[in-house]
């Protein structure tokens, strides 16, 4: 039996987990034991303990408890808690998603164990390097020795940087197999799709049952930590709801609510007096599926609801100046708009008057976690 430690830490992390777990307890459970290391990173239990139980996760062997910190202190501590329990475990391999701290912190360890690292999500860029994400994404692939893309152009960025396509097993960090395998979480998306219809009585609570509605997500502290960013966007975001008379449901980041409630922005004032605008705290994957599903289009600066809005064909406004997923922009289901209330504008009403866009098979199947599994199996059995 092959004993994997998988280290996650945050909300997208352990909701991206679930897709190998389920893999491996339906289908290669005499083949791999998972051992879950959580860091604690997002340690807010309706951002992070409710999810195991809603998505029937297997509840962490370890919790760090890490919660919030600098960059430095926080990615130190994680590094000193899985150094202790991957020495204790001795995994044949770690396993990471994405580019978080908790990410970092467990390829970094692994590094230094001489653990193979296998690293799903592996090849995205936005190519600025002032974001954290970056780093964390391209240290973890140079540390790694299995590396699965979820998109053809995190394939090729991997080829570009000197990733070998042609290496053959046994894979080693000197010799990694890299694979474009599609995505974990259209995977989920397609699994729980169906399961949010029954499970969540978001809409019926908010009285928008068979309406139409916008959906805004804000977090990126590009976005919360400076607040003239957080007012445009706000405050441009309102407009539209009262000039269109459409509602706007706003599942509030506890980031996004400490900046607002320290700001004391003209746009919080604005937004609370539209009852068109629903600030909610936040929402469980169940129910954001539901509302990204239902809704009639997207405004986020989050990553994995871009992803998710595409799955579920639903037009997406980006609230950043870059995006890592830039097939999406290729194909016209997102448009970059980053604060600019000016082209917030343009791009509603540019998704409002073009219905016809494409939604191409760009993740996958459905199947990237038996793949990964197999491919697991077959390197380290």
């Amino acid at each position: 039996m092959i004993k994997i430690l998988t280290v996650i830490g945050a909300r997208p992390q352990i909701i991206k987990a679930s897709a190998l777990s389920r893999a491996i307890s339906s289908n290669f459970n005499k083949e791999i034991k998972e051992i879950i290391l959580h860091t604690g990173q997002h340690y807010d239990d309706a951002m992070s303990g409710a999810f195991f139980l809603e998505m029937d996760i297997p509840q962490p062997d370890y919790n760090l408890d890490i919660g919030s910190d600098t960059h430095g202190k926080q990615t130190a501590r994680m590094i000193e808690g899985i150094e202790k329990i991957a020495l204790l475990e001795k995994p044949a391999a770690m396993l990471v998603y994405g580019d978080t701290n908790s990410t970092l912190a467990a390829a970094l360890t692994a590094s230094k164990l001489k653990i193979p690292l296998v690293h799903i999500e592996a090849g995205l860029r936005s190519f600025n390097k002032n974001m954290p994400e970056e780093i964390n994404r391209i240290v973890c692939d140079h540390c790694s020795t299995l590396l699965f893309t979820p998109t053809l152009a995190g394939y090729n960025n991997l080829i570009r940087e000197g990733f070998n396509q042609d290496n053959e097993s046994p894979f080693t960090v000197n010799h990694p197999g890299v694979f474009h395998c599609g995505d974990v979480m259209y995977d989920n998306t397609l699994y729980f799709s169906d399961v949010s219809e029954t499970s969540s009585g978001i809409l019926h609570k908010l009285g928008l049952d068979g309406k139409g509605f916008i959906l805004l997500t804000i977090h990126r502290d590009t976005n919360t930590d400076i607040p003239e960013r957080l007012n445009d966007i706000l405050d441009t975001v309102n407009e539209i709801s009262l000039n269109k008379q459409i509602a706007v449901v706003f599942p509030m980041h506890p980031r996004t609510s400490a900046s607002l409630d320290k700001a004391n922005l003209p746009a919080l004032k604005n937004i609370k007096d539209n009852a068109l605008f629903k600030i909610i705290p936040p929402v469980s994957f169940l129910e954001m599926i539901l509302l990204e599903k239902r809704c009639s289009m997207v405004l986020t600066d989050s990553g994995g609801v871009q992803k998710e809005a595409f799955f579920l064909h639903k037009p997406c406004i980006v609230l950043r100046s870059e995006t890592e997923w830039i097939e999406l922009l290729e194909c016209g289901n997102s448009i970059l708009v980053d604060a600019d209330r000016s082209r917030i504008k343009e791009a509603y009403t540019y998704f409002l008057e073009n219905k016809a866009i494409q939604y191409p098979l760009l993740y996958g199947d459905g199947n990237a976690a038996n793949f990964i599994c197999l491919e697991i199996i077959s390197n380290f059995k």
